[in-house]
């Protein structure tokens, strides 16, 4: 299977460091607000990546946290009168309860930060200890000049980020020793929930967390880092520095990005204060797999536009799907492995070029197209869908009970 690796910016055969064991890190949501549509799409491809993990025998130690202490969460806990740990826990729950209806698998595991922030305190006190670090007024900052490797997931420099990429610059204060270096922990404000350090009480930062809590459940080697493409700077790029230099070696060899999902306006954002959800979504009449079906019928690395009209062309295309499996009798014949091997290795061969499920969705009309047995067609489609993970058989029998009903 090759993937394409943002840090070599090239197709890369995908192998573990341990035979048959995937260990994977995916950068969850900050849950301030319900997730929207954009939020969803890597959501849907990383579990597509994960599915087609465990169809090819891997065992997988998908780990994905929940931001649940930011600024971002404090705001909206004071504009509505309650605590944060409320915001977090009830947009948690609504993230899960979306994440179903896309029938996204549960992750191995989903740590939230607030229950991790011992292991980054320790890991924090290490950097400094080491030299990386540096503490100022109860802040402590990463010192970016001190990892000589700094921007090599973002095939950027110390230099060219500092002279005339005055977008990139990560923001701070002025008692920062470098313009680049950014926050690993942070005194509190009024009102504010914090926690106890050996520099003040406060709380990590946000880049700390995804290193902190990918180490101890993953351990001290990654295989594969996930995220949306705009995680690769600074986020990712952070997470590499703070990662290598407490480590003292290479942590993950292979990164994983998804492209932005588009409206007519641009990049869909929450900060913006336009976003569509999925609840909405359903709401409105859409089956979330129909948007699950959506994002896998174009390439992960391709920004994908939404449109109403994209989304109802993909309603029908995917209601078909389902009535032409349900027209087929699960007793009609048997299931011969040997016509079926052609299109298994179609199938595999698709998503083995760097993830195509769109082409690994045309394998599922040559299925219905196939000179076989209606139980052979049956069987290969559900072995597929195992990955697309679009419960085409589940809908496909409903349907047919509700035909049944209709005609008795």
């Amino acid at each position: 299977m090759k993937i394409f690796n943002t840090m070599t910016k090239k197709k890369e055969e995908f192998v573990p460091l341990e035979e048959g064991k995937v260990k994977m890190y995916v950068c969850g949501p900050t849950v301030y607000n319900f997730i929207h549509i954009g939020n969803a799409r890597p959501m849907i491809v990383f579990d597509t990546v994960r599915r087609y993990f465990e169809y090819k025998g891997y065992d997988v130690n998908y780990v994905s946290n929940f931001t649940d202490v930011d600024d971002k969460i404090i705001k909206k806990a004071i504009e509505e009168g309650v605590t944060a740990d409320e915001i977090s826990k009830r947009y948690i729950a609504e993230c899960k309860k979306d994440m179903d209806g896309m029938n996204i698998k549960p992750a191995t595991k989903n740590p939230l930060a607030t229950e991790e922030i011992c292991g980054m305190v320790d890991m924090i006190q290490t950097l400094i200890d080491k030299g990386f670090a540096y503490e100022k007024n109860g802040t402590v900052y990463y010192s970016t000049r001190k990892f000589k490797d700094y921007g090599k997931l973002s095939h950027k420099n110390l230099d060219d980020l500092r002279s005339g990429e005055r977008s990139l610059l990560v923001s701070g204060e002025d008692e920062k020793e470098d313009p680049l270096d950014f926050v690993l922990w942070k005194p509190k404000k009024e009102g504010e929930p914090a926690w106890e350090s050996p520099w003040s009480e406060g709380r990590p930062g946000w880049h700390i967390e995804c290193s902190g809590i990918s180490m101890k459940y993953n351990g001290e080697y990654l295989d594969l880092h996930c995220g949306g493409v705009d995680n690769a700077f600074p986020h990712h790029t952070n997470e590499i520095a703070q990662s290598e230099s407490y480590l003292g070696h290479a942590w993950c060899p292979q990164w994983f990005h998804v492209h932005h999902l588009n409206t007519s306006t641009g990049k869909m954002s929450k900060s913006k204060g336009e976003f569509l959800t999925v609840s909405l979504l359903e709401e409105k009449g859409y089956d979330p797999l129909v948007y699950r079906f959506f994002c896998l019928q174009s390439h992960y690395r391709k920004a994908l536009v939404f449109t109403w009209e994209n989304l109802d062309n993909a309603k029908i295309a995917y209601d078909k799907l389902i009535a032409r499996i349900a027209a087929l009798n699960p007793e009609n014949g048997s299931v011969d492995e040997a016509s079926m091997s052609v299109l298994k290795e179609k199938f595999q061969k698709a998503l083995d070029a760097d993830l195509n499920t769109s082409l690994a969705i045309t394998t599922l009309y040559d299925v219905l197209k196939a000179d076989m047995h209606d139980a052979a067609k049956l069987a290969l489609l559900d072995s597929f869908d195992q990955v697309l993970g679009l419960s085409l058989l589940a809908h496909a029998d409903a349907k047919r009970k509700e035909a049944a009903k209709t005609t008795s």
